[in-house]
């Protein structure tokens, strides 16, 4: 007999789990997925194109909160947590919830989940969602390319609308997200690679967007999304830890795995950050991985106009998963609203709408500060009737995309730009370094 599972998700990694191990697999009975995290991606099917041929009708995919019905009226063995960016305590809270239920609650490593390219692969992973993960590959990208490499990002998965359309998604052209309706959680990754002239591949099925990007690349960089391990075997696994939130290299799920698979670690925003706090997160790190080379560097701010700020009433507009199931009460507008010198940042919170609303009820640690929730083209709607809504005179936008352009604002907007910039060892030695060991 099968042994009957249910994967809790959040359309990522739940899916990744499903192709590669349990797919095709007569051992196991996927019965259900459950999903968290992310709005409005319950209620779907995992489609039978894609679920293979075991699952004629597909799968269905339910609110994680049906998850311990599901498991007596199912009669369920085995419980799959698949997605990341979770507390230890978090983790066994929902371990205790399973086991408590009847079935059995399992976690997968690296062997059974990771797939080896035929290409060298440099991964950039982190301890936690928002800790800059995005500009440093960003910066890998611009190095390798100067050094003459066809360089291809590969993001991980945020496939938020139709599954099937999702399976394997390929940007080259802002036009690539127009077409393709991209949320802005999916243009803050794309957009960013596209306006430097490199080829960004994202969607459900990892193994045929693999087979997709080693046609086009020498190179292929490993995107993380919150703080899950990589999809593809990594070559160089670089991770990016976050001072601020100091600590939660050894508490967080399984952004201490990063730490322990690291080669490299790069502690960012030492600039904003407390020393003590730096120190802090240095020696955690040390203490689980001693293998490791440990580089710390800014996060250095920019706006493309400071006269928008200075003196000025603002609203600042930050990446959202950075503030929801990140966790973080700030980003990259506060520390700009700050710099460029602010006369206010006002509270958005009586101007919110709709789900924008809720989302302040949801996450209570948020303050005056406004996530850039837009998961679909109704929330992006209610996002921009917030920001309009507001009592303002300019809108900082700490979002990595240009939100003048994507939303109708009557506001006038600050872009808020950032890069890594290391302090001590260059990312530029650590590619040679890898170069020069054949790996």
């Amino acid at each position: 007999m099968a042994t009957k599972v249910i994967i809790m998700g959040a359309a990522g990694r739940d899916f990744h789990n499903f192709n590669v191990f349990f797919k095709d697999n007569r051992d196991y009975e996927v019965v259900a997925f459950t999903a968290a995290q992310i709005p409005g991606i319950a209620g779907r099917v995992y489609p039978r194109e894609l679920a293979g041929s075991l699952y004629k009708k597909g799968i269905p995919i339910y609110p994680e909160e049906d998850l311990i019905r599901l498991i007596k009226e199912q009669e369920i063995e085995q419980v799959i947590l698949a997605y990341s960016d979770l507390s230890h305590e978090t983790v066994m809270q929902k371990a205790s919830l399973v086991l408590a239920g009847g079935a059995d609650f399992r976690l997968m490593g690296t062997k059974s989940t990771m797939l080896k390219s035929q290409k060298p692969v440099i991964s950039v992973c982190a301890v936690r969602t928002g800790s800059g993960k995005s500009p440093t590959s960003q910066r890998l990208v611009d190095i390798l390319k100067e050094r003459g490499f066809r360089v291809v990002v590969v993001r991980h998965p945020m496939p938020y609308g139709d599954l099937l359309k999702q399976e394997c998604q390929r940007f080259a052209s802002m036009e690539d997200c127009i077409s393709k309706e991209c949320t802005i959680e999916e243009r803050e990754e794309y957009e960013p690679y596209i306006c430097c002239g490199t080829v960004v591949y994202s969607g459900v099925d990892f193994g045929k967007i693999l087979k997709r990007a080693e046609k086009e690349a020498d190179i292929i960089i490993w995107d993380g999304g919150n703080n899950d391990i990589p999809f593809y075997r990594p070559d160089l696994h670089i991770v990016i830890a976050d001072p601020h939130r100091a600590g939660h290299e050894l508490t967080y799920y399984p952004g201490e795995v990063n730490v322990r698979l690291a080669d490299v670690v790069i502690v960012n925003k030492v600039d904003s950050a407390r020393k003590e706090d730096v120190e802090t997160v240095i020696n955690n790190v040390r203490s689980i991985n001693d293998k490791a080379t440990v580089i710390k560097a800014k996060s250095v701010v920019t706006v493309d106009k400071p006269e928008l700020i200075k003196g000025k009433r603002v609203l600042v507009v930050e990446d959202g998963p950075t503030l929801t199931h990140g966790g973080m009460a700030f980003g990259a507008g506060v520390i700009a609203a700050k710099k460029y010198g602010a006369k206010e940042v006002i509270d958005p919170r009586p101007y919110a709408v709709g789900s924008i609303s809720k989302v302040y009820e949801t996450f209570p640690h948020l303050g005056s500060v406004l996530p850039a929730m837009g998961y679909s083209a109704f929330q992006m709607k209610e996002l921009e009737m917030t920001i309009n809504a507001s009592d303002c005179d300019a809108v900082i936008a700490g979002t990595p995309i240009d939100l003048g352009r994507l939303l109708k604002l009557n506001k006038p907007v600050a872009r808020v730009r950032y890069r890594i910039e290391e302090i001590d060892i260059k990312l530029e030695e650590i590619i040679d370094k890898w170069q020069r060991s054949g790996k």
